[in-house]
C-alpha cells in the first residue's frame, strides 16, 4: 500500500532509524518540526486509531494507527490530540481517575484516511527539543521497521555514509594485532589505507561510522555495513525489522565500554554468543572473527550503504605475521557468568540471579561489598568494575541487617547517577528487587516519608502543584474538588500537576470550592494536601 507523509511542509529528519543508542536502537525517525510545537500531524495511510497512551514508554502524547498490510504506525510527542481524540482519552482517564492512560479502540471507534489529521506535533514526554518521533511495526510481532522503507518518496539523500575509523579486538589468549592483545583504534585518512597492519590468531573488527543527509544536521545510524576478507564476505548488518525484546543487543553489537568513555560508537562487525540479533550475519563459522594463520596478506574491505544506495568502501591489509599471543588474564572460576545457562551468584548477604539469555557472552564478576554500619539496613554490593547492562531483568536478594517497624516500607534501591527504585519485597529477613545493571550499587532503603507537595496556585481556573518523592518515588497523584475527582495532569520536566477546571466535570460559580490532592508514593506513604480556592 501507498504511503503519504506525515507532516505538510518538506520532510527533514533529526535522527533516523536503527541509530544506536545506549540500551536500545532509535526505535523511529525524528522528523523536524523547525523547533516549534503546534504543527499538524496526518496519518501516513489508511486505517483506523487502534491505541492512545498519554505518558507511557517516554512518548509523551502518542496515538497509533494501524494499517491493512499488517503495519502500525506511532506517533509520539505530541501537543495535543484531535478534538474527538482527546474526549475518548478524557473518559478514560476519568473512569480510570489517572492522568497515565493506555487507550485501546476498536477498529469501528476512529478510522482515519490517509492524510487526515490525527494531532498536533509537541514536545511531550522524554523529547528533548519539539519534533515528530514516528515508528513503523510491524502489527503481529512489533517489530521495529525502518520508515524509510515506506517514506523513501518524501525525503532526499544523496549523501554517502562516512567511515571515521576501524577497531581491531584481538581475542584474549587466541589472537593479537600490531604486537598488542589490547584492541586498539585506527582512523581512515583515506578510503584506501596504505600502512600494512600484522596481526595472528582470532582478531574481530569494528567500525564507527555514520550516515547524513541533506537538510539534516544530525548525525546519523548506517543501514547496512558488510566486512569481506580477500572477496568473501564474513560480516553483514542490516538495520531492520528489529524484535523489541532485542532491543538492548545494541549493547553487545556496539562496544558499549567505548561508548561510555567517548560517546562514539564502534559497531562490532562479530556477532558475540549471547547475542541473537536477527540483522547481524556471519555467513562462516567464526561468526565474523577473523582467523589469521597464515603469514601472508589479508585484504579487508568494509562497504557502509544506507536506505538510499549510497555507499562507500573502506580496505586494508593485514598482514599474518607468526607471533606470540598473550595469554590472556587469569580468570576466578567461581566468579564466571555463563550466557548460555540459568546463573546464581550467592556470597553471604546476597544471592543473584540472572536468567538464560540476558548475557552476551560469559563474563567474570568483580564483586565488591561495603559492609553497612550501624544505620545500614544492608550491606552495598557491585558487581562489575563498569557499567554492564544485561538484555533483560535479573533478581537481586539482599540480607536484611537489622529489624524496621514496618517491613512493607522496604526496597532494593541503586546507587548509580540518580539513585533508582528497583522494587522490593521483604521476606523471612531478605528484601528481593530486580536489577539490569551489574555496575550500580544497589543495597536495601526504606521509605517511610510521605511524598512532597507544595508551591499550589489557583488562578482563572488552573490548578497547580509541585509534587515529588525523595526516595521510592510518586506511584499516583490524585485531585478531589468539592469530594468530586478532577484530573491533575502531569508535566514531567517540571514535576508540575496541572488541572484545568475548564475541561473538567466542577462548574465555574464564582464562590469557593474545597480541593483535596492525595499523593502515593511506591511504598505506600500517603500525602494529602487541602485548600480552597474561587472559581
Amino acid at each position: 500500500m501507498a504511503f503519504g507523509s506525515p507532516v505538510n511542509y518538506p520532510v527533514s529528519l533529526a535522527g533516523n532509524f536503527g541509530e544506536p543508542r545506549p540500551n536500545h536502537f532509535h526505535g523511529g525517525i525524528d522528523v523536524r518540526t523547525g523547533m516549534t510545537e503546534g504543527k499538524p500531524i496526518f496519518s501516513v495511510a489508511n486505517g483506523y486509531v487502534s491505541r492512545i497512551t498519554v505518558g507511557l514508554n517516554g512518548f509523551g502524547n502518542a496515538v497509533y494507527v494501524r494499517h491493512p498490510g499488517g503495519i502500525t504506525t506511532v506517533y509520539c510527542h505530541l501537543k495535543k490530540f484531535t478534538p474527538q481524540l482527546a474526549a475518548i482519552v478524557r473518559k478514560w482517564q476519568y473512569q480510570h481517575q489517572t492522568y497515565f492512560a493506555d487507550v485501546d479502540l476498536k477498529p469501528t471507534d476512529y478510522p482515519v484516511a490517509q492524510g487526515q489529521l490525527i494531532a498536533i506535533s509537541g514536545n511531550t514526554g522524554a523529547s528533548k527539543a519539539p519534533h515528530l518521533h514516528l515508528e513503523f511495526h510491524e502489527t503481529r510481532t512489533w517489530n521495529l521497521l525502518d520508515p524509510l522503507d515506506y517514506l523513501k518518496d518524501f525525503v532526499t539523500d544523496t549523501t554517502k555514509p562516512i567511515a571515521h575509523s576501524f577497531m581491531a579486538y584481538p581475542q584474549a589468549g587466541k589472537g593479537v594485532f600490531c604486537g598488542s592483545g589490547r584492541k586498539q583504534s585506527y582512523g581512515f585518512s583515506s578510503p584506501t589505507l596504505t600502512r600494512k597492519f600484522t596481526a595472528w590468531g582470532r582478531v574481530g573488527f569494528g567500525i564507527w561510522a555514520n550516515d547524513y543527509m541533506e537538510g539534516s544536521f544530525g548525525i546519523l545510524g548506517v543501514r547496512r555495513t558488510s566486512l569481506s576478507v580477500d572477496g568473501k564476505v564474513v560480516f553483514e548488518s542490516d538495520v531492520d525489522n528489529i524484535p523489541e525484546k532485542c532491543n538492548r543487543m545494541v549493547n553487545s553489537w556496539g562496544d558499549y565500554e567505548h561508548y561510555c568513555r567517548t560517546r562514539v560508537w564502534y559497531m562490532k562487525s562479530f556477532i558475540e554468543p549471547g547475542n541473537t540479533l536477527p540483522i547481524l550475519s556471519a555467513p562462516q563459522m567464526n561468526q565474523g572473527m577473523v582467523d589469521f594463520n597464515e603469514e601472508r596478506d589479508y585484504h579487508l574491505v568494509y562497504k557502509i550503504t544506507d536506505i538510499y544506495g549510497n555507499s562507500r568502501e573502506y580496505s586494508f591489509v593485514v598482514r599474518g605475521e607468526r607471533q606470540k599471543i598473550p595469554m590472556g588474564p587469569r580468570q576466578k572460576l567461581m566468579n564466571i557468568l555463563h550466557f548460555d545457562r540459568f546463573n546464581v551468584f550467592q556470597r553471604p548477604g546476597v544471592s543473584l540471579k540472572i536468567a538464560h539469555g540476558l548475557l552476551p557472552d560469559d563474563v567474570e564478576l568483580s564483586p565488591t561489598v561495603k559492609v553497612g554500619d550501624a544505620n545500614s539496613l544492608s550491606n552495598e554490593w557491585s558487581f562489575y568494575r563498569q557499567s554492564y547492562p544485561l538484555f533483560g531483568w535479573a533478581q537481586i536478594i539482599l540480607k536484611l541487617n537489622k529489624p524496621v517497624k514496618d517491613p512493607n516500607k522496604l526496597y532494593i534501591v541503586s546507587h548509580y547517577g540518580a539513585d533508582r527504585y528497583m522494587g522490593g519485597f521483604y521476606k523471612d529477613g531478605w528484601v528481593t528487587g530486580r536489577i539490569r545493571e551489574l555496575g550500580a550499587r544497589y543495597e536495601i532503603a526504606y521509605d517511610a516519608d510521605a511524598p512532597v507537595l507544595t508551591a499550589f496556585n489557583a488562578s482563572n481556573g488552573r490548578l497547580k502543584i509541585y509534587a515529588y518523592d525523595k526516595k521510592s518515588g510518586l506511584k499516583t497523584l490524585k485531585g478531589y474538588v468539592n469530594g468530586s475527582f478532577v484530573l491533575f495532569e502531569y508535566d514531567e520536566k517540571a514535576n508540575i500537576y496541572s488541572c484545568n477546571l475548564h475541561g473538567s466535570p466542577i462548574r465555574k460559580t464564582s464562590s469557593l470550592h474545597n480541593l483535596k490532592i492525595v499523593a502515593v508514593d511506591r511504598c505506600n506513604n500517603e500525602a494529602v494536601f487541602t485548600s480552597q480556592f474561587k472559581y
